[in-house]
């Protein structure tokens, strides 16, 4: 019954723009009893009462602030032991990671293409990412590793939680020709770059991929910066999250986990959520440059993902770290650089 209401709900929503995504979403919280006004006063409400005290004085953008600040670490206890209490159910198609499953259809190819469109070289058949790094941050069970490593990349899942990587590494061991291409550790990203950082090897892989993990991190300056770290000039990040908008909370708060139930209640904290024109200032700030934001939908009903041209409730991102500048030639000209790091928000809906 749940399913069928929420799958409605997005149907709708795919044959709508933005301003008609947030009339769904009003009539949904209009049948339930509790008006849109209600909705974002609760979001509001909920905001202030989880705000710290020096947040309450006037905001400075936190990406602009160093990634060696207060937190240094990307990883929250508490996100930690939430999915240390799911640790072996990554592999459950029915389950809680039901959606991670299907998403794979839309990330997978996403990857893939723009990865071919940077590395134009002859290909292996059957495997065109042969000869490619991939970073998998918050692997978790290997669900997009696997795939990855399918297409000839070789992969290195990383994850925080013991026993998601040791789920991982158990069905990775039933595939014996994937276990060349792929492999796993329980390490965080700031580690791994502090690692690379120490042997003088930053730069190592061609892309790094990291699929709904923003929106559960504590840190995203550090995040930014670690993925600055281990990735080459000319590498490739990939991220899909949830954007920061009414409607989103709507969803994937009220809707979702007060009204519905369909998600354990707890599992999103609205203040994580980062918006595509903030995620883009952050990352270039830290040396990338945003190629491609692209708006993405889930329906329940259909247990499907597609594209959509409104990133209000979640996108895909696609950026691409910046060669270093040639050393200028001190006896030559030596007048104004262009600005790498301008790209137009216009890709945002």
């Amino acid at each position: 019954m749940y399913s069928g209401k929420i799958g409605h709900l997005m149907l709708g929503i795919c044959s709508r723009k933005t301003t008609g995504v947030c009339g769904v979403a009003q009539n949904l919280a209009g049948r339930s009893g509790l008006s849109w006004t209600a909705v974002c006063k609760q979001r509001t409400l909920w905001q202030r009462k989880s705000a710290c005290p020096e947040l309450q004085q006037q905001h400075v953008p936190t990406y602009l602030t160093s990634a060696r600040s207060a937190s240094n670490t990307t990883v929250d206890p508490n996100e930690l032991k939430r999915f240390q209490s799911l640790a072996n159910k990554w592999w459950d198609e029915q389950g809680e990671f039901g959606a991670l499953h299907a998403m794979n259809d839309l990330r997978v190819p996403f990857i893939r293409d723009n990865l071919l469109n940077a590395h134009r070289r002859s290909r292996q058949v059957g495997k065109p990412l042969a000869g490619l790094r991939i970073l998998d941050v918050g692997c978790g069970g290997g669900l997009l590793s696997e795939p990855l490593g399918r297409l000839g990349a070789d992969v290195l899942g990383i994850d925080p939680v013991t026993d998601s990587i040791s789920t991982a590494r158990l069905h990775l061991s039933h595939d014996p020709d994937l276990c060349e291409r792929v492999c796993y550790r329980d390490c965080t990203l700031e580690e791994l770059s502090e690692e690379a950082e120490a042997e003088q090897s930053a730069g190592g892989f061609d892309a790094i991929v990291a699929s709904e993990v923003v929106e559960h991190l504590l840190n995203l300056e550090t995040f930014a910066f670690s993925c600055s770290q281990v990735l080459k000039p000319g590498g490739s990040l990939f991220i899909t999250t949830i954007n920061k908008t009414n409607l989103s909370y709507a969803l994937a708060i009220v809707v979702a986990e007060q009204l519905l139930r369909i998600v354990p209640t707890g599992t999103h904290d609205w203040e994580k959520f980062v918006s595509p024109v903030e995620l883009e200032s952050l990352l270039e700030s830290y040396g990338f440059s945003v190629q491609s934001v692209q708006g993405t939908l889930y329906n329940p009903l259909s247990g499907s993902w597609s594209w959509t041209d409104s990133t209000s409730i979640t996108y895909a991102l696609h950026a691409v770290k910046q060669r270093e500048e040639p050393l200028l030639d001190l006896g030559g000209d030596s007048g104004p650089q262009p600005d790498h790091r301008a790209h137009s928000a216009a890709t945002h809906n």
